[in-house]
């Protein structure tokens, strides 16, 4: 196989794992990354794009590939507000699904959170449960959904409810009844990703917490 991916969010704890990843696999390549501020990559099969995403309508020739990974994320903190964190972690991404269904692409994989629901009281889960079922009527060929418990790893910037998050859980879940909502890092989920997206079946995949992990 070799496929065209397309990568938004690349700069992300997972998307920047995951272009590295993707310039391994020998069913990649070419990957394709759209964003906002130009990046490098030391492999021949990066093209990176510098995107605003506010016109995505206006690069849909850029959405030409096989598989389209959405990566794209932000917090309330950094938007500034809710409803500027929805334009990106909702708007954003479900224009660049739309548009690469348009333009043939046959794999979506998103990352979304767990316990995402349209319907949640939680304006952030709220936002992903919303995402997941706007995609869902896409008409991409297969749609894999990846709902991670908290994300750890090396980020650009310090996250004090993290860092508490993450020892707290790590603590409580050892305890065999949790260890399903263990948290996982960037590398790992991104391991997952790269495995599915050599799948081509049709259907919606969902995979939930210790579902993530690759079995060694």
């Amino acid at each position: 196989m070799n496929k065209a991916a397309i990568v938004i969010g690349a700069t992300g704890l997972v998307g920047q794992s995951l272009v590295n990843q993707l310039a391994y696999a020998s069913h990649i390549s070419k990957i394709v990354t759209l964003t906002r501020r130009p990046t490098e990559h030391s492999s021949s099969k990066v093209i990176n794009h510098v995107v605003d995403f506010d016109s995505l309508e206006k690069c849909t020739e850029l959405f030409d590939g096989d598989i389209l990974f959405s990566c794209l994320g932000t917090t309330r903190k950094q938007a500034g507000s809710i409803a500027a964190q929805r334009v990106v972690d909702l708007d954003y991404q479900y224009t660049a699904a739309k548009i690469a269904s348009e333009r043939g692409v046959d794999h979506y994989l998103l990352v979304s959170s767990s316990g995402a629901n349209e319907h949640s009281k939680s304006p952030y889960l709220k936002m992903k449960g919303e995402l997941e079922e706007k995609v869902k009527i896409l008409p991409f060929k297969r749609i894999s959904l990846f709902q991670p418990s908290l994300l750890i790893g090396q980020r650009a910037e310090f996250r004090l409810a993290e860092k508490v998050g993450h020892w707290l859980m790590a603590t409580l879940c050892i305890l065999p009844c949790l260890r399903r909502f263990r948290p996982i890092t960037g590398e790992q989920v991104s391991a997952k990703m790269v495995l599915e997206s050599q799948q081509s079946d049709p259907l919606i995949a969902i995979f939930r917490f210790d579902e993530l992990f690759i079995e060694t």
